[in-house]
């Protein structure tokens, strides 16, 4: 947990994520970025200077093999309460659309959710849990298929909701929450999107992986070349790059 913490913490105090009186809504999918997360927010509330409050909020997509009891257990072991919010998003995008490409629309439906349940319940700010490499895949998507030079800031505010979004994960590496979730023998729940494994993103992280193994300095370059441009964002800018 130190090492996810510090991480973690050099992330919030570089783009100030977390101020005094905050009531942060944290997404929780059940996958291991979110418990991590979530489980990284509880310790931090112990030591933190600056006191804040937590919530965790879950949106249920409508798949057969949503766990809520299992998200439950999670929240009652760290004493943090749970919201789920049932949505249609299952049958919007693969019944009726039936989506060819439909992380999109799913993400948006999800954030749509989460958004009102924060809204509903006076939070001024919403975690969500994308890692260091979902920062390089997201670069290396719009690089490729929409010819863009963007991916996930780690702080951005919403003007029509007048919430925060924070991603407290972004210096992160997956491999550390794998390590993390194996060592401390944490399940996580099956992922349950018929996409999974499938997606262009999974194409990036193969891309990333193979790509590692010629130029083994080929992250740290990535990611240092995103860092000098979320660098200028935290200077000039207020708004997300996606």
């Amino acid at each position: 947990m130190q090492r996810i913490l510090s991480h973690m913490r050099k992330a919030i105090e570089e783009y100030n994520m977390i101020e005094e009186g905050d009531k942060i809504a944290i997404c929780l999918s059940g996958g291991k970025d979110s418990i991590t997360m979530l489980k990284a927010f509880k310790n931090l509330q112990i030591f933190y200077p600056k006191k804040f409050e937590v919530i965790a909020v879950s949106i249920n997509p409508g798949f057969d093999f949503f766990d809520t009891e299992f998200l439950n257990n999670i929240c009652k072991e760290v004493d943090i309460p749970l919201y789920i919010e049932n949505s249609n998003a299952k049958e919007i995008v693969f019944d009726i659309r039936k989506e060819k490409n439909p992380c999109s629309l799913c993400a948006n439906l999800r954030r749509g959710a989460i958004n009102s349940i924060a809204i509903r319940e006076g939070c001024n700010k919403i975690a969500l849990g994308h890692n260091q490499d979902d920062v390089l895949e997201t670069f290396l998507l719009n690089l490729f298929y929409t010819g863009s030079i963007r991916t996930f800031s780690p702080k951005s505010y919403m003007d029509r909701s007048k919430i925060t979004l924070i991603r407290p994960l972004v210096y992160t590496p997956e491999k550390e929450i794998r390590r993390f979730v194996r060592k401390n023998n944490i399940t996580v729940m099956p992922k349950v999107c018929p996409m999974d494994g499938t997606s262009k993103r999974e194409d990036m992280k193969n891309l990333i992986f193979d790509l590692t193994k010629k130029i083994p300095m080929v992250r740290a370059n990535l990611f240092g070349a995103i860092q000098r441009n979320l660098d200028d964002w935290k200077v000039k800018k207020n708004h997300d790059f996606i």
